[in-house]
């Protein structure tokens, strides 16, 4: 592959948008903050807008559900390896583990929208929205929403009326132009702030190789180009690897509650982080558009996030 492909490979759009919310009293709010905010905004999705009494697979409304486009938004060309119907549209993130929460405090949340799933940006803030006044976590604490920021930190929300003039629309592109000014200094470290659930040669991960995270990034890249319907092949890396120096590297479970299957159900993967021995010019672009992407399964519930530094 040469850079033109890169280039071509990374013009996926997306919007990251920076969420405050006010909790409006003493609060105990769930560890694992990411899947309670997912279930709310499908949950405030379906009250808002199905007519079906939730029956998704004999319902005549499908092409059109408002649900459909949101939570579970369909490829353009569906990758022949993907099974699931986990949608590749948005991205939550939130690394606020803390439980116990004072009235006026403000928990921080960011939303990532891709493709044609931003365009129902303010379908995700209704739901937000209404999830606040009806409460997050067992105790149903209440919240406000006290700010949306974009990457730049200016307000999209003001006085309660939404700016969609400040909703930039970037491509990943964009980021790794960006992140590429910043790579002077570097140490040639990969750090997930989040688990990354990997699978290489048929077997999970238990610890960080080069060999599972390079594949896993451009199996990523490729699944978002087929979102957005950009016709791009998927790319392959057949230079060597760069060589890990020092890899640490720990198990965690996340547990999150499914409505759907009315039950608990952890998530396992591994964080960590790997110093390599140098990240090749060409590959850079690759990583940098990872980190943006995450990698991995459970993306939507913000595993898989990493940073190079």
């Amino acid at each position: 592959m040469d850079l033109q492909q890169i280039e071509r490979a990374l013009q996926v759009r997306y919007i990251k948008l920076h969420f405050g919310l006010y909790l409006v009293e003493d609060s105990r709010l769930p560890m694992n903050k990411v899947s309670a905010i997912r279930g709310g905004i499908g949950e405030m999705l379906l009250r808002a807008n199905c007519i079906r009494d939730r029956n998704c697979g004999e319902c005549d409304f499908e092409k059109e559900c408002i649900v459909r486009r949101t939570i579970y938004s369909q490829f353009e060309e569906k990758p022949k390896f993907v099974t699931s119907g986990e949608s590749a549209g948005y991205v939550l993130e939130c690394e606020n583990y803390e439980v116990e929460f004072q009235r006026g405090d403000i928990l921080e949340f960011q939303l990532l929208l891709f493709g044609k799933t931003i365009i129902y940006f303010s379908q995700f803030v209704q739901a937000i929205y209404q999830f606040g006044r009806v409460g997050i976590g067992k105790e149903h604490s209440c919240y406000e929403i006290a700010y949306i920021r974009n990457t730049q930190g200016k307000d999209i929300l003001k006085r309660q009326d939404i700016c969609m003039d400040q909703c930039k629309v970037l491509t990943l592109w964009d980021y790794v132009q960006y992140r590429q000014k910043q790579c002077s200094g570097w140490e040639n470290r990969i750090r997930f702030k989040t688990p990354v659930t990997l699978k290489y040669q048929g077997n999970f991960q238990q610890s960080l190789s080069m060999e599972a995270v390079l594949p896993a990034v451009l199996r990523r890249i490729y699944i978002m180009d087929c979102f957005e319907g950009l016709g791009c092949e998927e790319l392959h890396w057949d230079e060597g690897l760069p060589e890990v120096l020092q890899e640490t590297s720990y198990p965690i479970t996340v547990n999150r509650y499914s409505s759907t299957q009315n039950q608990k159900m952890p998530l396992r993967g591994i964080k960590g982080e790997m110093l390599l021995s140098g990240i090749p010019e060409k590959l850079l672009p690759i990583l940098l558009a990872g980190e943006i992407l995450h990698i991995g399964k459970n993306t939507s519930f913000g595993f898989g996030r990493y940073h190079i530094f």
